[in-house]
């Protein structure tokens, strides 16, 4: 891509400027190029060998070009999305003959000039990707022609960058990882993290200028740096003005004879980014829960000042000094060590548990079965708000759920292994939980609930003294109650929610809310449904009614309350 612009250029004057002598006058010149800038709206021709930086806004496409002159020629693309996944694809459209060899000088009728034209987006396309990982396009010898490269957003707006050589592979453009490229865990603490990884054969083997940076966060692992830095908020800096040696015009002015156009006052110089859309700030404002530390040569590094019993992930990039090009190794993640002053209590097996965590915080259960067992069954019951649950099995973390209800947790036995629950509390408020562990799940379990736990209410059935509601039961035989209670006009389901607790069972209620018991079951789901009639109650009053379902096993489960309003007038 030596002489790459020129040779653009070439291909976008007219066939008969082609064929003729270049202008000796500046002025014709330029008006040529002000008559094929369109060409290049929101386009740029790509440099060979140097990392470039752009933006995209969302559902606008930008387009890229670049020539390659010569047959069999190593060709490499990468596009690196930062914030947000990217579509592109890399096309290919063959050079013109005319455009290749000198012009015969007799001009050629306007209809063929204008099907000789080249055209933005036309062409063959070679390769196509989606997805927010670093791609590229490699080819050891490919065939000379026009390459189109077109980037799209669909979810965002979004930074990015493009890297497009000619060179042979054996220049690397980009830092090499070495064989073994994760991030390894070696020591963990209540508030730090040693982390450490294999050098780089850029810095150790190549003597390149590279350094190595650390990235931590407590959402995910990043892919690339620059979308890292996306999330640090300063995504929109590198773009904030062109940086030196990479703001490159496609059209090169002094390879005609005449200076090129003072700054700032060209047609043709590629403008700034465009400001944000009306309503869009101009850069994200800085994460404080993500940190970037770079730490020269070295490869392992401490991090301190974390949280107890938190979460966090770790990413290392080691980046080249000099052309800022920078590689991602295998990111890893680690929680740190809980307080020390926490105490851990101890579940029996097919025994029930009720436990509460508060706000954001953490309680620690240990099972360790007596027997040996092939299965063990968790039974997790969320009386208020959504609880994270982790599970290790001998120090290695087997589970990771967020359960909201009641939910079977069901896990794979090893002889004399320990497991060490951990609960987690939202942020909303506490959280009020039951928990069985047992390696016999048909003797000790939690009754079955269907997919629906809401209940029915009839409004053409309701009356001034009654109300039928119904709900799905369970293909197992199992007890079911229903009670009724007395609300006001205001009891409605956020009250409810806050007020109620749906880990009490039908001993926390008055003996005179209940209503009836009965079993049943069917094999049919489509047909386990059961209805009933509530009597006793007065004009115009709101009730709150309760189902609950009563196992085998002893253990009771409410389904949703329903409050209904009886008829004022009958």
């Amino acid at each position: 891509m030596v002489s790459l612009q020129c040779c653009l250029l070439w291909l976008l004057l007219p066939l008969s400027s082609r064929t003729q002598k270049f202008p000796t006058r500046d002025e014709e010149l330029f008006q040529m190029q002000i008559r094929n800038k369109a060409f290049f709206h929101d386009s740029a021709v790509i440099p060979d060998g140097a990392e470039i930086s752009s933006y995209l806004f969302r559902d606008t496409p930008k387009r890229y070009f670049f020539v390659v002159e010569e047959d069999n020629t190593p060709l490499s693309v990468t596009v690196t999305p930062c914030d947000a996944p990217l579509e592109w694809t890399l096309s290919l459209q063959e050079l013109p003959e005319a455009a290749s060899g000198e012009g015969s000088g007799e001009p050629e009728p306007l209809e063929q000039q204008r099907r000789q034209q080249v055209t933005p987006g036309a062409g063959a396309a070679l390769f196509s990707y989606r997805g927010n990982d670093v791609e590229s396009f490699a080819s050891p010898g490919s065939p000379s022609g026009l390459y189109h490269l077109e980037l799209l957003s669909t979810e965002k707006d979004t930074h990015f960058k493009v890297y497009a050589t000619t060179t042979p592979e054996s220049d690397q453009p980009y830092p090499e990882l070495p064989y073994d490229p994760r991030v390894d865990v070696t020591s963990l603490g209540r508030t730090t993290v040693t982390l450490a990884w294999k050098p780089s054969p850029t810095a150790s083997v190549l003597r390149q200028p590279t350094q190595y940076c650390v990235v931590i966060n407590r959402e995910h692992n990043f892919k690339s740096l620059c979308a890292a830095e996306a999330k640090l908020g300063v995504g929109d800096a590198f773009m904030a003005a062109p940086k030196p040696g990479l703001d490159f015009s496609p059209f090169d002015f002094t390879h005609f004879g005449f200076p090129a156009p003072r700054a700032g006052r060209s047609a043709l110089s590629r403008p700034p980014p465009p400001p944000p859309r009306p309503g869009r700030l101009a850069s994200a404002r800085p994460r404080p829960d993500v940190q970037k530390v770079c730490i020269g040569n070295k490869n392992i590094f401490t991090v301190a000042d974390l949280k107890p019993g938190t979460q966090y992930y770790f990413d290392v990039f080691v980046a080249n000094r000099r052309s800022n090009t920078s590689t991602a190794y295998v990111g890893t993640f680690a929680r740190t060590r809980d307080d020390a002053g926490q105490k851990t209590a101890e579940l029996k097996d097919g025994r029930a548990a009720a436990v509460f965590v508060k706000r954001r915080g953490a309680r620690l259960l240990r099972f360790a079965p007596a027997a040996a067992h092939q299965k063990v069954t968790f039974f997790v019951h969320s009386c208020l708000d959504a609880v994270q649950v982790q599970v290790r099995r001998d120090g290695k973390l087997v589970l990771a759920q967020t359960v909201e209800g009641v939910r079977q947790l069901q896990l794979r036995g090893k002889p004399k292994a320990k497991y060490l629950v951990r609960l987690k509390g939202g942020r909303r408020g506490a959280s009020l939980l039951r928990i069985l562990a047992t390696t016999r799940p048909s003797k000790h379990s939690f009754p079955a609930l269907p997919e629906d736990t809401r209940i029915k209410a009839f409004d053409k059935l309701r009356t001034c003294s009654s109300a039928t509601v119904a709900w799905l039961g369970t293909h197992e035989r199992n007890k079911f109650c229903i009670y009724k209670k007395e609300v006001d006009d205001a009891y409605d389901e956020g009250r409810r929610r806050r007020e109620q607790s749906q880990c009490l069972g039908p001993e926390s209620r008055k003996r005179s809310e209940k209503v009836l018991c009965k079993y049943f079951h069917s094999q049919n789901p489509q047909k386990a449904v059961t209805a009933e009639t509530v009597k006793g109650l007065l004009p115009g009053k709101a009730y709150l009614l309760d189902v609950y379902v009563i196992g085998h096993g002893g253990h009771s489960v409410k389904y949703q309350s329903k409050v209904v309003k009886t008829r004022k007038v009958c």
